[in-house]
């Protein structure tokens, strides 16, 4: 395990990776290639029914320098800067997206063996604040997470969670939308040579006092082929494979059934990305 609680967008993080992240409901096409000058260049479509998405993105390392544009469909031009340890433990993220205006800002991330910081504030007039920060250690930690709106004068965001690992479970509490939502989770490594995970995320709204319970698992049939599948109590059943059949170039596909409704038609996602 790393040193360190980490920051707050950690807590929980394992359970939810597992659960949603390469789940794919659409047709997604990525593609990088590399410039004689090490310029990443990444373009990327989506096909979400008939509407097509689509971006290029550009990513050039100097040092301890990264800068990204990134152009899509809409005509948003989107810049980040982000320099990674000026002094140790610090990271320094400056984005904006032209033509919002309001879409500047100034991060800070700073990591220490027992504490995890993150800051940022929009770049205008009347900017919106974010502050989180996490304290304990790489077993167990606590931390809180707000916005402020300083042209409302209302905090937008406030939650707060805490977490407990060990060498083969991760567990999470977190309290969400101002207070409304409660969420556990737990992530449990079953079997490293395979990589045999299983996790489960339970969300309780106290509006509308409704449960959510989702359970999943992961499973390598082999060295490059990897299985996930997950269901939840609403019947919502999904599954994916994914194949690495070259390095770092992933071939996903993915699929989703309501067991509650067996007659409708099941939906397919398809992902492909290639790299060089």
């Amino acid at each position: 395990m790393v040193k360190g609680p980490g920051l707050y967008s950690d807590i929980g993080k394992k359970a939810r990776d597992l659960l949603y992240k390469d789940y794919q409901g659409d047709h997604k096409f990525t593609i990088t290639t590399y410039s004689p000058t090490g310029v990443a260049i990444t373009s990327s479509g989506t096909k979400k029914g008939d509407l097509f998405l689509a971006d290029v993105n550009t990513q050039l390392k100097r040092n301890n320098i990264t800068t990204d544009i990134k152009v899509d469909t809409n005509s948003n031009l989107s810049t980040t800067i982000t320099i990674d340890e000026p002094v140790p433990g610090l990271k320094t993220i400056l984005s904006f997206k032209v033509p919002d205006q309001r879409s500047g800002k100034v991060e800070l991330q700073y990591l220490h063996d027992y504490a995890g910081i993150c800051a940022s504030v929009g770049v205008d007039a009347n900017p919106i604040v974010n502050f989180s920060g996490v304290l304990g250690t790489n077993v167990s930690s606590i931390g809180a997470d707000v916005s402020f709106d300083t042209k409302t004068g209302n905090f937008t965001k406030y939650n707060a969670g805490l977490s407990f690992s060990n060498a083969d479970l991760i567990s999470a509490l977190t309290l969400n939308d101002k207070g409304d939502t409660l969420s556990a989770s737990y992530y449990h490594i079953v079997k490293p040579l395979t990589n045999t995970f299983v996790g489960a995320e339970v969300n309780h709204s106290f509006s509308s006092n409704e449960n959510t319970i989702t359970v999943g698992t992961q499973h390598s049939l082999d060295p490059l082929t990897t299985v996930k599948a997950r269901v939840n109590n609403f019947g919502k059943a999904n599954a994916l494979i994914q194949h690495e059949w070259r390095p770092k170039s992933l071939f996903t596909l993915s699929g989703e059934v309501d067991t509650k409704a067996i007659d409708k038609s099941a939906k397919f996602g398809l992902a492909l990305a290639l790299k060089p």
